[in-house]
């Protein structure tokens, strides 16, 4: 149950890990780089770097997270988390390498999971002992 609690808060995590590496990177999107290329979606306006992908992170770290939670969901939406990926490169507004990136930098982070589950399941396990707790969280 620690793990499916977690997911949010591993995903949240993921982003803004994404966030400070963007602002480290600020490297410019290719529909600002390549000038007159037509591209699906609007150019997001200057200062909203393209690497790593804050899309392809929070979907890989859901993923991960999800998959850990139950394996038959986290292939789905794995399969869901490479599409949104893929998206951006075709919509034109991220390189195939900020997606990539994207990706494996939120999966690494949610394989933290298992690791917090372990040290915060305990603390669950006494939440959901209140009914408050029970009412937030929900029976075993």
């Amino acid at each position: 149950m620690a793990r499916a609690v977690l997911a949010p808060v591993v995903t949240v995590l993921a982003y803004a890990v994404s966030e400070v590496a963007k602002g480290l990177w600020q490297q410019d999107r290719p529909c600002r780089v390549l000038g007159e290329v037509a591209t699906v979606a609007g150019c997001p306006e200057f200062g909203d770097w393209s690497f790593p992908s804050n899309h392809a992170t929070i979907a890989g770290a859901a993923a991960v997270a999800i998959a850990w939670s139950s394996r038959r969901t986290g292939i789905v939406v794995t399969g869901v988390a490479l599409l949104a990926a893929a998206s951006r490169v075709f919509v034109g507004v991220h390189y195939p390498h900020d997606v990539v990136a994207g990706l494996l930098l939120g999966a690494v982070i949610a394989m933290v999971l298992p690791g917090a589950a372990r040290v915060l399941t305990p603390a669950v396990v006494r939440v959901r002992a209140h009914a408050a707790g029970a009412a937030l969280l929900g029976k075993r």
